[in-house]
């Protein structure tokens, strides 16, 4: 276990103290990490070495004379990277009631980039105008939602294909969210509204996010009966649009997908020699959270059949936990078979019960109104080779897909990746598993100025110690902080330090490049 010591110009305070390392004085201006394992988002091998930075960004890299102006912090050894850049983010919920965003910045995440899975705030100009009236400890950047697109256009009417008109208004509304930051668009086509959308439509709103300089994130049509005909629809889209498009925490959910996440890679490369600049986010776990609708895509909450097919080939009944349930609070941490075991009822019955309970006597309007789904649930329903190989694709950055309550990927995602695949296991090396956090992050988003240790670059940075960073959030447990982090900064701001967040709040807004 290593010990980092913080100097305040030339008296040594013992670290962990909860006192920020770079406090401020009228002589120090500037802030040295000295002695530090620098792994640079580049991929390349980690040097021992110095940072120098200030708000402003960061000055230089290298072996550096301490300055009158620098507080100094001597790393002992400890790894130095970039900031971690969370692609595929649901963080900003209650962000603005809970501004030091400790589940993203505890486990080294200084940018989250949320409005995905079709749904985002809504128009971004007043998102980013809250956010400047309530900055966070975190940069926010954000796509434009299309099921958000959808729901503003034609309202509780959502349940069919839209027409040549609302795809124009819609197409309006997008391009008026990409003059403000967007980072483009984002659809979550297993969800309502935009399970209803047809390919065309989605064709024609992400040829407004290419005409803006946009990209497309898609959580796909489906993640497992039709895995392989939605992996077609977005490179379709990727073709016609002629834009990047990125696979939302890219999974096989299936049991009859498991193994098959070499086949899927060689076809991604395919499209990729074919122009198609496709690429993906992955999470690194074997269970999603999401709605127990999702696992019907007819939406037929009667459908005995359906109900089954679900439970013995997509996820099983012992592996569908509620981890919110508005009808009844008290079956949250329940599996969907213990909760049928008790009530004397099949699984299959009892699953569609559960959704029934849910939604029914709710009009379509008070449901589109909601700002949460009435239930969720984690399931377990990937393999964990799968989960590796994709995770490891040259292509693909890790992401969290987590929020603040709820899965553990929200409090325990990027400290996992390292302690699993490159501690543990050795799947991937230390400095391109921190590529994949960070600069790879940066480029498949469109992002600049941020992803590098780099002169000129945003001084978004994370200390952690390679030996203990893990993650220790569960199913059961799902707010536990992970180990292992020892201090992050965002924009020069020292805002996490141990196991505590400082109150700094310098997160910043990040448009996309062409509007800044």
């Amino acid at each position: 276990m290593f010990k980092i010591l913080i100097c305040f110009m030339a008296s040594l305070v013992a670290y962990g103290c909860g006192c920020n390392a770079f406090a401020e004085s009228t002589a120090t201006t500037t802030r040295l990490i000295q002695n530090a394992l620098v792994i640079d988002g580049s991929g390349a091998a980690g040097f021992h070495g110095d940072v120098r930075f200030d708000r402003g960004g960061i000055i230089a890299v290298g072996e550096l004379e301490v300055l009158a102006t620098d507080s100094v912090l001597n790393a002992n050894g400890m790894v130095l990277a970039p900031g971690f850049i969370d692609t595929h983010s649901h963080h900003d919920r209650g962000l603005e009631n809970s501004p030091l965003a400790i589940a993203a910045i505890s486990q080294g995440i200084t940018t989250i980039v949320v409005g995905n899975d079709g749904q985002s705030n809504f128009p971004l100009a007043d998102f980013k105008l809250k956010l400047e009236s309530n900055p966070s400890s975190v940069n926010v950047a954000s796509y434009t939602g299309h099921g958000s697109l959808r729901f503003k256009v034609m309202g509780a009417d959502y349940q069919r294909e839209a027409s040549p008109e609302e795809i124009t208004q819609m197409q309006t509304l997008l391009a008026k969210d990409l003059e403000s930051g967007s980072l483009g668009l984002s659809t979550g086509l297993e969800y309502d509204p935009g399970i209803y959308s047809n390919t065309d439509e989605i064709i024609a709103l992400a040829r407004t996010a290419a005409a803006g300089g946009g990209r497309y994130i898609s959580h796909m049509r489906s993640e497992d009966r039709a895995f392989h005909a939605a992996v077609e629809e977005l490179i379709l889209i990727g073709k016609e649009a002629e834009l990047p498009v990125q696979i939302s925490h890219m999974k096989l959910a299936a049991l009859n997908l498991w193994g098959q996440a070499g086949a899927v890679l060689r076809r991604l490369e395919a499209a990729r020699a074919e122009g198609v600049d496709i690429t993906a986010d992955v999470y690194p776990y074997t269970y999603w959270q999401s709605t127990l609708t999702v696992l019907l895509p007819d939406r037929d909450f009667y459908d005995l059949d359906a109900a089954r097919f679900a439970l013995e080939n997509l996820a099983p009944a012992d592996g569908l936990t509620l981890a919110d349930y508005a009808p009844d609070p008290n079956l949250v941490g329940l599996t969907v078979a213990q909760i049928a075991a008790t009530r004397g009822k099949s699984n299959e019955e009892t699953f569609l019960q559960l959704i029934r309970d849910a939604y029914e006597g709710f009009t379509t309007e008070e449901l589109v109104a909601l700002d949460e789904p009435r239930e969720s649930v984690i399931g377990v329903s990937m393999s964990e080779q799968d989960v590796r190989t994709l995770i490891a694709w040259k292509h693909s950055n890790v992401c969290s897909d987590g929020a603040t309550e709820g899965h553990p990927r929200g409090h325990g995602a990027f400290p996992r990746a390292i302690r699993k695949y490159v501690r543990e296991q050795g799947v991937i090396t230390l400095e391109e598993m921190i590529r994949k956090m960070t600069s790879l992050s940066a480029e498949h988003l469109g992002i600049e100025g941020r992803g590098l240790i780099k002169p000129g670059y945003s001084a978004d940075l994370v200390l952690f110690d390679p030996e203990t960073i893990a993650d220790n959030a569960t199913i059961i447990e799902q707010n536990l902080l992970s180990d292992g982090v020892i201090g992050v900064w965002v924009n020069g701001e020292f805002v996490w330090d141990h196991k505590h967040a400082t109150g700094a709040k310098s997160g910043v807004f990040i448009s996309h490049p062409q509007t800044e």
